[in-house]
Protein backbone atom coordinates (compact mmCIF):
# COMPACT_ATOMS: atom_id res chain seq x y z
CA UNK A 1 0.00 0.00 0.00
CA UNK A 2 1.35 3.27 -1.04
CA UNK A 3 1.30 6.13 1.32
CA UNK A 4 -1.21 8.03 -1.29
CA UNK A 5 -3.26 4.85 -1.22
CA UNK A 6 -3.47 4.72 2.20
CA UNK A 7 -4.32 8.54 2.33
CA UNK A 8 -7.32 8.09 -0.11
CA UNK A 9 -8.41 5.42 2.09
CA UNK A 10 -8.67 7.29 4.94
CA UNK A 11 -10.39 10.03 3.67
CA UNK A 12 -12.50 7.90 1.83
CA UNK A 13 -14.02 6.37 5.14
CA UNK A 14 -14.37 9.65 6.51
CA UNK A 15 -11.13 9.32 9.29
CA UNK A 16 -9.50 12.46 8.54
CA UNK A 17 -11.89 16.12 9.46
CA UNK A 18 -10.73 19.29 8.98
CA UNK A 19 -11.42 22.64 10.66
CA UNK A 20 -10.54 25.70 9.87
CA UNK A 21 -12.11 27.71 12.35
CA UNK A 22 -9.34 27.73 14.98
CA UNK A 23 -12.21 27.96 17.46
CA UNK A 24 -13.08 24.67 16.95
CA UNK A 25 -10.49 23.36 16.58
CA UNK A 26 -9.42 19.55 17.75
CA UNK A 27 -7.46 18.93 21.20
CA UNK A 28 -5.10 16.14 21.04
CA UNK A 29 -3.60 14.45 24.41
CA UNK A 30 -0.64 16.70 24.36
CA UNK A 31 -2.83 20.03 24.44
CA UNK A 32 -1.64 20.70 20.81
CA UNK A 33 -4.34 22.55 18.83
CA UNK A 34 -4.86 21.25 14.75
CA UNK A 35 -7.02 22.02 12.01
CA UNK A 36 -7.06 18.63 11.44
CA UNK A 37 -7.50 15.16 12.85
CA UNK A 38 -7.11 12.08 11.97
CA UNK A 39 -9.37 9.36 13.31
CA UNK A 40 -7.63 5.97 12.94
CA UNK A 41 -10.67 4.51 15.31
CA UNK A 42 -12.94 4.83 11.89
CA UNK A 43 -10.95 1.82 10.29
CA UNK A 44 -12.71 -0.95 13.08
CA UNK A 45 -16.10 -0.02 11.64
CA UNK A 46 -14.50 -0.89 7.66
CA UNK A 47 -13.80 -4.02 7.16
CA UNK A 48 -12.08 -3.69 3.79
CA UNK A 49 -10.37 -0.48 4.61
CA UNK A 50 -9.62 -2.47 7.66
CA UNK A 51 -7.76 -5.67 5.36
CA UNK A 52 -6.63 -3.28 3.62
CA UNK A 53 -4.89 -1.53 6.19
CA UNK A 54 -3.95 -4.04 8.22
CA UNK A 55 -1.82 -5.94 5.14
CA UNK A 56 -0.39 -3.12 4.06
CA UNK A 57 1.05 -2.76 8.12
CA UNK A 58 2.09 -6.06 7.92
CA UNK A 59 3.66 -6.33 4.29
CA UNK A 60 5.50 -3.01 5.34
CA UNK A 61 6.60 -4.77 8.96
CA UNK A 62 8.03 -7.60 6.96
CA UNK A 63 9.91 -5.34 4.78
CA UNK A 64 11.20 -3.21 7.47
CA UNK A 65 11.66 -5.50 10.33
CA UNK A 66 12.28 -9.01 9.09
CA UNK A 67 13.70 -9.84 12.84
CA UNK A 68 10.43 -9.12 14.36
CA UNK A 69 9.47 -11.41 17.17
CA UNK A 70 6.31 -9.55 18.43
CA UNK A 71 3.75 -6.98 17.76
CA UNK A 72 2.81 -4.73 20.31
CA UNK A 73 0.10 -2.43 20.07
CA UNK A 74 0.00 0.99 22.11
CA UNK A 75 -3.49 1.07 24.22
CA UNK A 76 -5.96 1.60 23.07
CA UNK A 77 -6.29 2.83 19.32
CA UNK A 78 -2.92 0.43 18.52
CA UNK A 79 -4.49 -2.77 19.46
CA UNK A 80 -6.86 -3.42 16.76
CA UNK A 81 -4.06 -2.59 14.72
CA UNK A 82 -1.56 -5.01 16.32
CA UNK A 83 -3.64 -8.03 16.39
CA UNK A 84 -4.78 -7.89 12.66
CA UNK A 85 -1.27 -7.70 11.54
CA UNK A 86 -0.07 -10.26 14.36
CA UNK A 87 -2.23 -12.44 13.15
CA UNK A 88 -1.46 -11.88 9.37
CA UNK A 89 2.28 -12.43 10.38
CA UNK A 90 1.72 -15.76 12.55
CA UNK A 91 3.79 -13.70 15.32
CA UNK A 92 2.53 -13.16 19.25
CA UNK A 93 0.95 -9.46 20.44
CA UNK A 94 1.20 -7.43 23.61
CA UNK A 95 -0.22 -4.24 24.44
CA UNK A 96 1.03 -1.30 26.09
CA UNK A 97 -0.95 0.49 28.57
CA UNK A 98 -0.17 4.32 28.34
CA UNK A 99 1.07 3.18 32.41
CA UNK A 100 0.96 0.77 34.81
CA UNK A 101 -2.31 -0.94 36.28
CA UNK A 102 -2.63 0.01 39.75
CA UNK A 103 -4.44 -3.01 40.42
CA UNK A 104 -3.60 -6.57 40.04
CA UNK A 105 -0.44 -7.18 38.72
CA UNK A 106 0.30 -3.57 37.78
CA UNK A 107 1.68 -4.68 34.15
CA UNK A 108 2.05 -2.00 31.94
CA UNK A 109 3.01 -4.36 28.83
CA UNK A 110 0.17 -6.97 28.73
CA UNK A 111 0.21 -10.40 27.50
CA UNK A 112 3.08 -12.66 27.67
CA UNK A 113 6.17 -12.05 29.13
CA UNK A 114 8.79 -10.54 26.33
CA UNK A 115 12.61 -12.44 26.85
CA UNK A 116 14.37 -10.18 24.69
CA UNK A 117 12.55 -10.56 21.30
CA UNK A 118 12.95 -7.96 18.84
CA UNK A 119 8.90 -6.06 19.19
CA UNK A 120 7.47 -3.56 16.84
CA UNK A 121 5.34 -1.11 18.29
CA UNK A 122 2.43 -0.22 16.15
CA UNK A 123 0.45 3.37 16.92
CA UNK A 124 -1.92 4.77 15.29
CA UNK A 125 -1.00 7.92 14.53
CA UNK A 126 2.35 9.75 15.61
CA UNK A 127 2.01 13.35 16.23
CA UNK A 128 5.00 14.45 18.41
CA UNK A 129 5.61 10.97 19.48
CA UNK A 130 5.68 10.82 23.39
CA UNK A 131 3.33 8.24 23.80
CA UNK A 132 5.33 5.94 21.05
CA UNK A 133 8.37 6.73 22.56
CA UNK A 134 7.20 5.70 26.04
CA UNK A 135 5.50 2.45 24.71
CA UNK A 136 9.19 1.62 22.82
CA UNK A 137 11.34 2.31 26.14
CA UNK A 138 8.00 -0.07 28.04
CA UNK A 139 9.24 -2.92 26.06
CA UNK A 140 12.77 -1.80 25.82
CA UNK A 141 13.35 -2.67 22.28
CA UNK A 142 13.74 -0.89 19.05
CA UNK A 143 11.11 -0.08 15.98
CA UNK A 144 8.09 1.87 15.79
CA UNK A 145 5.06 1.47 12.78
CA UNK A 146 2.50 3.75 12.73
CA UNK A 147 -0.35 4.00 10.31
CA UNK A 148 -0.33 8.09 9.90
CA UNK A 149 2.23 10.34 11.02
CA UNK A 150 2.28 14.24 11.02
CA UNK A 151 5.97 14.53 9.76
CA UNK A 152 6.78 17.23 12.21
CA UNK A 153 10.63 17.32 12.09
CA UNK A 154 11.20 17.74 15.69
CA UNK A 155 9.68 14.24 15.66
CA UNK A 156 12.08 12.82 13.33
CA UNK A 157 14.88 13.68 15.33
CA UNK A 158 13.31 12.73 18.78
CA UNK A 159 13.09 9.31 17.31
CA UNK A 160 16.75 9.46 15.72
CA UNK A 161 17.71 10.46 18.96
CA UNK A 162 16.08 7.40 20.65
CA UNK A 163 17.61 4.91 18.07
CA UNK A 164 14.33 4.37 17.00
CA UNK A 165 12.83 3.78 13.46
CA UNK A 166 9.93 5.29 12.64
CA UNK A 167 8.12 4.45 9.83
CA UNK A 168 4.70 5.43 8.62
CA UNK A 169 2.31 4.28 5.99
CA UNK A 170 0.91 7.17 4.87
CA UNK A 171 1.99 10.83 5.98
CA UNK A 172 0.47 14.43 6.36
CA UNK A 173 0.86 15.07 2.74
CA UNK A 174 0.16 12.92 1.29
CA UNK A 175 -3.64 13.14 3.42
CA UNK A 176 -3.96 16.62 1.92
CA UNK A 177 -2.91 16.26 -1.56
CA UNK A 178 -6.50 13.05 -1.02
CA UNK A 179 -8.59 15.81 0.40
CA UNK A 180 -10.84 17.95 -1.67
CA UNK A 181 -9.10 21.78 -0.40
CA UNK A 182 -9.81 25.16 -0.97
CA UNK A 183 -6.68 26.97 -1.83
CA UNK A 184 -6.97 28.90 1.68
CA UNK A 185 -8.10 26.05 3.42
CA UNK A 186 -4.93 24.24 2.39
CA UNK A 187 -2.86 27.04 3.43
CA UNK A 188 -3.99 26.91 6.87
CA UNK A 189 -3.05 23.29 6.82
CA UNK A 190 0.80 23.83 5.80
CA UNK A 191 0.89 26.97 7.56
CA UNK A 192 -0.38 25.03 10.78
CA UNK A 193 1.86 22.33 10.32
CA UNK A 194 5.15 24.16 9.47
CA UNK A 195 4.93 26.40 12.63
CA UNK A 196 8.27 25.77 15.18
CA UNK A 197 7.42 22.73 17.42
Amino acid sequence: MTPDECAKLLVAIGAVEVRTDPERWFTWASGERAPIYCDNRVVISHPEARKRIADGLAESIRRAFPDAEVIAGTATAGIPHAAWVAERLGLPMVYVRGSAKEHGKGKRVEGRALAGERVVVLEDAVSFGGSSLAAVAAVNEEGGKAIYSYGFPKVVARFAEAGVTLAALTSYDAVLESLALDRATRDVLVAWRERER
